[in-house]
């Protein structure tokens, strides 16, 4: 499972964001607005002191109705037309089997108009009305991507717990699906829950101990807590199934500098420099090992 499309991080292509991906690899946290969390000591098996994080409690809440209005404010006569025939059908209908394609219809002129986040918001009363898996997943996969790249906060977190209730109803669907799961667990480490997150991750390990995603997320994890022979050991599992898995790969390099192993660590980042053929991520590892 490709860490660049499950963890909040920003990729420019195929060169990982060495400043991130190396010094905290595949941070779960959301990039843009916030410095790291300090590491809390989360653990596999213990506890974390509370359900959440600092950054979740101290962000603002979003409130939908006002953000609306603002994103209208900068849009055509053309484009708040087509809003207004559309929102006169939605207050004009009780009927939640008829709201869901109007919902849809809503979301569709939304990302039309470039206003993602709001078109994720109803692609979401969409999906929930209807009950659909695929929407469901298609809704939230667009809420995390969103959040991944936002830089204000209070519309971070909105998307961050946006992505959560539709992973959430999708896992009450279809309780089998371990995509969702790891797509919710992650949401969960980059909102605070770091207990919730690790509860999730640890019920597909259980099934699967090698499981790659399941592995990977742990081990970033103890990259963040500082418990690096738990990252390694993660992180090893993994590139025992896929030698050349560079996510792992920089994730073990990491836990061997925080080990104190930089020979080791250093191994692994020029290993990495032969798999990713290009020269901005070559130069990025290079100075990044002139730091050691």
């Amino acid at each position: 499972m490709p860490l660049t499309k499950n963890a909040f991080i920003v990729t420019k292509g195929p060169i990982i964001s060495v400043i991130v991906a190396l010094l905290l690899v595949a941070v779960i946290y959301f990039a843009g607005n916030t410095k790291p969390p300090k590491p809390e000591p989360t653990t596999e098996t213990g506890a974390m002191a509370g359900g959440g994080g600092q950054m979740q409690a101290a962000i603002p809440s979003l409130d939908v109705d006002s953000f609306i209005i603002a994103a209208k404010k900068g849009m055509s006569q053309h484009a708040l037309s087509e809003m207004q025939a559309i929102d006169q059908k939605l207050h004009s209908v009780r009927d939640s089997a008829k709201l869901a394609p109007l919902f849809g219809q809503y979301a569709q002129t939304w990302k039309e108009h470039k206003q993602f986040p709001l078109a994720a918001y109803f692609y979401s009363l969409e999906a929930k009305l209807e009950k659909s898996e695929k929407k469901l997943t298609f809704a939230a996969q667009l809420f995390l991507d969103l959040a991944r790249n936002e830089h204000e906060a209070s519309v971070q977190n909105w998307e961050a717990n946006g992505a959560i209730a539709c992973y959430e109803q999708l896992l009450e669907l279809n309780p089998s699906n371990d995509t969702a799961r790891l797509s919710l667990a992650e949401c969960y480490f980059g909102t605070g829950a770091a207990m919730k997150g690790v509860g999730l991750v640890k019920e597909i390990t259980a099934k699967d101990p090698e499981h790659a995603g399941a592995n990977l997320l742990l081990g970033q994890q103890g990259l963040i807590s500082q418990q690096f022979e738990k990252a390694a050991q993660r992180f090893e599992t993994v590139l025992k199934k896929d030698p050349k898995n560079v996510e792992a790969m920089l994730g073990l390099a990491e836990a061997f500098k925080g080990l104190g192993q930089k020979d080791k660590a250093k191994a692994l980042l020029e290993e990495c420099k032969n798999l990713i053929d290009n020269p901005n991520f070559v130069k990025d590892i290079d100075d990044y090992i002139k730091t050691f």
